[in-house]
């Protein structure tokens, strides 16, 4: 098993063992973003193209700017001891930082996976944070307001705007403007660009990170759930397990959701398990040949309506066979829809464990649990996850 540093192959350890992890483990304590780390640390810049801005002179290089290409943090510890690395993808309103640092001081996922004998990589998506963004060429970039921030994933609490907001406990602090943890959160807050270029130029560059390190365990959560599908579909084989943290599924009728017009074509994701082309089979070349049913099941007001194909059915092929999970929290907005994502994948021939985090004694967790008060168990809950798996 090997994986490649920019300009370093290292070979996992000779003592690597693989199977069952103990459910049980030791949680690794948690620590100060100034921990120490056993580890090579660096980043490189990955996809791309050139492309021409006419305002900016003549045709040629004049005109012409780099665009597309994406920032990639790594955390390689000198002592690997599993199979392949794993890819931490942002969600929507942030960077690559989520990954590397709390809110309140402590460190993120990525030292975490890293301190547990992961090599790590984390990108700020194209557009965002350290990648390079071409306001002409990429769109304009939304805005994250303080009242959203709060409603949506620091202080779901105290708006109760969908069943499971009052649930929440884990944030650290009040999760209100004024608060120091949450003023530390706004300060890396990082707007997106439309959702179709933003996806579009992530799959391009997924392809490309995944071809200079090798095959590798791709984690998205929230905006950039449905990548790790991208991920899979563009370069089968090479990605050995998926796991999709509350990422936009296949539902409609809820606070978040979109409401159902009648048109079932209109129903996002528009390619089912993704907003851009993914590869289907039978093959189609257009989202509008699913064929769209809302799914039938015990009426729970608490949850959203989900929708599936009807016949014919349509399989995810390069998405089968890969070990994945499909992750939601207790309060989080998404604790109303994302069982339409782990029902439609099956249907689709993909088989996922679909996880509710209470499920599996971790309570009060909202939309933004990698940096929430304990972050570090459920990076450890993921771990074990991956070595029942032998990753």
């Amino acid at each position: 098993m090997r994986y490649l540093q920019p300009g370093l192959r290292l070979a996992a350890s000779a003592c690597m063992t693989l199977g069952l992890l103990s459910a049980t483990s030791q949680i690794a304590q948690s620590q100060s973003v100034m921990t120490k780390l056993k580890a090579y640390t660096g980043a490189f810049q990955v996809g791309g193209q050139y492309a021409t801005i006419p305002a900016l002179g003549a045709a040629g290089p004049a005109s012409t700017v780099m665009d597309g290409s994406m920032y990639v943090n790594y955390i390689i510890p000198y002592n690997v001891t599993h199979p392949y690395p794993i890819i931490l993808i942002h969600g929507g309103v942030g960077t690559g930082q989520a990954f590397l640092s709390t809110p309140d001081g402590r460190t993120g996922w990525g030292q975490y996976f890293a301190n547990q004998g992961f090599a790590v990589y984390i990108p700020d998506q194209p557009a965002r944070g350290r990648s390079i963004y071409q306001q002409p060429l990429d769109g304009a970039v939304s805005s994250n307001t303080v009242l959203s921030m709060e409603q949506r994933f620091t202080a779901t609490q105290d708006f109760d705007l969908w069943p499971q907001a009052h649930l929440h406990t884990q944030w650290p602090g009040t999760g209100l403007q004024g608060d120091p943890v949450f003023d530390a959160f706004m300060r890396g807050t990082n707007g997106s660009i439309p959702g179709t270029t933003e996806e579009n130029l992530n799959t391009m560059d997924g392809a490309a990170l995944i071809d200079k390190i090798g095959p590798a365990i791709v984690l998205g959560r929230s905006q950039s759930g449905v990548y790790p599908f991208h991920y899979a579909d563009v370069r089968p084989g090479q990605v050995k397990a998926m796991i999709d943290i509350e990422g936009a599924a296949p539902a409609f009728n809820c606070y978040t959701c979109q409401t159902y017009n009648g048109v079932p074509s209109t129903l996002t994701p528009l390619w089912g398990v993704t907003g851009t082309p993914i590869t289907y089979s039978p093959a189609i070349t257009d989202p509008s040949q699913l064929v769209r049913v809302p799914a039938t099941g015990p009426n729970n007001p608490n949850l959203a309506t989900c929708w599936l194909q009807g016949a014919p059915v349509h399989t995810l092929p390069n998405l089968k066979g890969i070990p994945t999970m499909v992750m939601v929290s207790q309060s989080s907005f998404a604790a109303q829809t994302e069982q339409c994502m782990h029902e439609y994948l099956t249907q689709a021939g993909v088989k996922n464990d679909f996880v509710r985090l209470q499920n599996k004694g971790f309570y009060g967790n909202g939309h933004l649990m990698n940096v929430e008060k304990n972050s570090d168990e459920i990076a450890q809950f993921l771990i074990d996850w991956l070595g029942v798996h032998g990753l």
